[in-house]
């Protein structure tokens, strides 16, 4: 049986009652999934609206403030009467009237007098649940308040009884008499997409996987081990020691962007490859040698297809002191075994220019096949055509070809 919050004469509908719900659970999921919400109180016979950051455990709402603040203030003593609403835009609803234009949404109201948390363990709880709510682990991946920051922060508990859910969803409702007009009609779904990761200057670590939008296990590196090479995820903090490894005008003759002139070159061009990353299109990894920790090159997955379980390696740049070492090798069989073996790719891809002999070469050693020449695929940094040529291998080919690298690592 849905359990469900009783009406009240504050949470009872006069208007559009097929649209109120009273369902525990629906309202529990709304309230989750809202980051925040519009908390309504009076202060000297005025009314006052705060946006707030909320989260829910158990029957309980906790709002976040500032123990300055009017709310906080307000709610000394006996507490506080408040009224909290959240909603989550779904569509826009496009009707051939004006009138019957909506919306689709999930909706809360909740009324309520809301307490102050003076409980040290209680506050400490919640404050925790509200860094774990805008990422699971950041509450251990970041440093708590200390007593001065307490002290700043108040925390407001606002017991769910009086609960109701309003929301809509479907299509366009119009009138009989209006079916027959010449106006487009539907619905424009709307949903909140996290956007790239900017970090702040001076920050030398990837976006942690727990961000909301985080991408999928295909677009995020994992370390990978080797003997020769060590595969770690590309950061920020490897710009200057990849900048000095790559600093020869040979590891770049054949790469298509130019060749930076210093760290901060590299590291923005890391911050694309970290970019791509979140969109869903790219991987990346530096190439560290397991014994020393040196950073030796760079190497990334790009133009991942998760739905043809395709991806292609490429954006490789290994300084040249490692040349013809079995780094570039190893490095590639971990990418090709972490592609095959664990993501379940059926086919891999490279793009070389076709001036590139030595990474065809290279690529053809792999066990790859050279597909064909896609001309003018794009611009080299000197202004001229690049015609690219492709090498692929599928998941059928894979088995020989993986135990004939094995076998060259082993020799």
């Amino acid at each position: 049986m849905t359990e469900i919050y009783p009406p009240t004469e504050r949470t009872t509908a006069t208007r559009n009652r097929k649209k109120m719900a009273y369902d525990r659970a629906k309202a529990h999921a709304i309230l989750d999934e809202a980051f925040d919400c519009a908390v309504g109180f009076v202060v000297d016979g005025e009314p006052r609206v705060l946006p707030n950051l909320h989260v829910r455990l158990d029957d309980t709402l906790y709002l976040h403030g500032s123990s300055g603040g009017r709310m906080g203030l307000s709610a000394r003593g006996e507490g506080i009467p408040l009224c909290v609403s959240v909603t989550l835009l779904d569509g826009l609803v496009y009707a051939r009237s004006q009138f019957n234009h909506s919306a689709n949404y999930r909706s809360v109201v909740v009324h309520g007098d809301a307490r102050l948390v003076t409980d040290e363990a209680e506050k400490a709880r919640v404050l925790t649940a509200i860094a774990e709510k805008i990422g699971p682990g950041r509450a251990a991946d970041s440093r708590p308040g200390d007593r001065r920051e307490l002290a700043q922060t108040s925390v407001l508990a606002l017991p769910l009884v009086e609960v109701s859910v309003r929301e809509r969803t479907g299509g366009v409702i119009d009138e009989p008499e209006d079916m027959d007009l010449p106006y487009w009609a539907g619905v424009l779904p709307l949903r909140t997409v996290a956007g790239p990761p900017v970090a702040e200057p001076g920050v030398t670590q990837a976006p942690p996987a727990y961000l909301p939008g985080s991408p999928s296990a295909w677009q995020t590196p994992v370390v990978l081990e080797g003997r020769h090479v060590r595969l770690e995820p590309l950061t920020p903090g490897h710009a200057p020691a990849l900048f000095e490894a790559l600093d020869d005008e040979e590891v770049w003759k054949h790469i298509p962007f130019p060749r930076p002139s210093g760290p901060d070159g590299l590291a923005a061009d890391i911050a694309g490859v970290l970019r791509g990353q979140w969109l869903g299109s790219r991987s990346g990894w530096a190439q560290v040698d397991p014994v020393t920790g040196e950073v030796m090159g760079m190497t990334t997955y790009h133009d991942i297809d998760t739905d043809l379980k395709a991806v292609g390696i490429g954006h490789t740049m290994l300084g040249r002191r490692w040349w013809r070492t079995g780094v570039n090798t190893e490095a590639k069989l971990l990418l090709l075994e972490r592609a095959f073996d664990v993501l379940g790719a059926e086919r891999v891809f490279w793009y070389t220019d076709i001036r590139n002999e030595r990474s065809q070469r290279a690529i053809a050693r792999l066990g790859a096949s050279r597909d064909g020449v896609i001309r003018r695929q794009r611009l080299r940094p000197d202004g001229t055509w690049r015609d690219t040529v492709l090498f692929a291998m599928t998941a059928d080919e894979w088995p020989a070809a993986a135990q004939r690298l094995r076998d060259r690592m082993e020799a």
